[in-house]
């Protein structure tokens, strides 16, 4: 009985602390009358959900179709091509095909806009969707090996901010960005970036 009370005490905690993280952030859409008042459902949904999404439980939203212009530069050592995994998933909002409202399968009407809309053309954009791992850091010489650089978060560059199996994960927006993150940093940054120190955290300089 008591085990039981207590898993149900911090199954409550958890969904709080959880939903704290989202709430009063730009991404709770729960009061723009979208008909739902819902905080995860723009986003996720428990049923009906797209199961051809791989990279994002249970995902509720349309995703883009778009092709990008993707960023390249002759210093560039990384193979870069159109966005994936959960890059594709945030440029989803961010692109600016797809409503902000386009999810559980109804097309919506209200697109994003302002400093939010990156748009199709990524070439001015921190390049995504690309392996990170020893032999682009050895190509490069101006980044840390991601199997073994220690991030702020306390494990490795590949543990922590990158997406996919040792040796060919990837870079992606959420590498950076936590969509979750309500702890009053207006970009979502994972790490702190006073001084540059997030940048510092790949880029040997």
């Amino acid at each position: 009985m008591f085990r039981s009370i207590l898993s149900f005490v911090l199954v409550i905690l958890y969904a709080s602390v959880a939903f704290g993280q989202i709430a009063g952030t730009d991404h709770d859409f729960s009061g723009q009358g979208w008909g739902t008042t819902e905080i995860c459902e723009p986003c996720h949904a428990p049923h009906n959900s797209d199961l051809t999404v791989s990279d994002a439980p249970l995902w509720n939203h349309e995703v883009t179709a778009a092709t990008f212009t993707v960023y390249s530069s002759t210093t560039l050592n990384a193979t870069v091509g159109q966005p994936s995994s959960n890059s594709k998933l945030c440029l989803s909002c961010h692109d600016g095909t797809v409503a902000l409202d386009s999810f559980g399968g109804n097309t919506g009407t209200n697109f994003i806009s302002g400093s939010a809309l990156i748009g199709t053309d990524l070439s001015n954009d921190h390049p995504v969707s690309f392996v990170f791992n020893a032999a682009l850091a050895t190509a490069d010489g101006g980044l840390y090996d991601p199997s073994t650089h220690i991030t702020a978060l306390g494990g490795t560059i590949e543990d922590d901010l990158l997406f996919g199996s040792s040796g060919s994960a990837t870079l992606e927006c959420a590498s950076c960005h936590d969509p979750h993150n309500g702890y009053g940093n207006p970009h979502l940054l994972l790490i702190d970036n006073d001084a540059s120190a997030f940048c510092l955290t790949c880029h040997n300089k």
